[in-house]
């Protein structure tokens, strides 16, 4: 990752001001993030679609799995706990599904809507072990949470 995440966080934010709409977001945020981190192998969303069923929405990488139980892989585990998952060893990570054998490390972050509500989640995946860190994941929910929580209608 670069020296200064920050920095990638920050172009995110000035990418995204003023916009509202949560798929335009969700594109933006893994294009940005795929082209600027060399080690991300894959970034994109799941998106909740029914209870405890996550369907792949805006990505950047390989191809995803389409649909994910809550009660599987990474990505499931973020939905059902509702707390980022950080995982240094995806081999090591009970019911880890493969969707690109290439994945070595995963990060996914819970995103939450203005009421509070579970409405998808962003993974991130690494050709490399160990690649992510509770700093980057603090970062990352932080962006998210500002982008998707808080809306310019809230404010007023």
């Amino acid at each position: 990752m670069p020296i200064d995440f920050q920095q990638t966080i920050d172009e995110i934010r000035a990418l995204c001001a003023g916009e509202t709409d949560e798929i335009a977001l969700m594109a933006t945020i893994s294009c940005h993030l795929y082209q600027q981190i060399e080690g991300f192998d894959w970034v994109g969303f799941y998106r909740v679609v029914d209870e405890n069923i996550l369907k792949i929405g805006p990505y950047q990488g390989g191809h995803g799995c389409l649909v994910i139980p809550f009660d599987k892989g990474v990505c499931g585990a973020a939905a059902r706990f509702k707390q980022t998952q950080i995982v240094d060893d995806v081999d090591q990570f009970d019911g880890h599904i493969a969707c690109s054998s290439s994945t070595r490390s995963e990060l996914v972050v819970p995103i939450f809507d203005r009421s509070a509500q579970l409405f998808a989640v962003l993974d991130i995946d690494s050709d490399q072990r160990a690649f992510f860190n509770k700093q980057y994941a603090e970062q990352l929910d932080r962006l998210l949470r500002d982008l998707f929580a808080a809306r310019p209608e809230d404010a007023t």
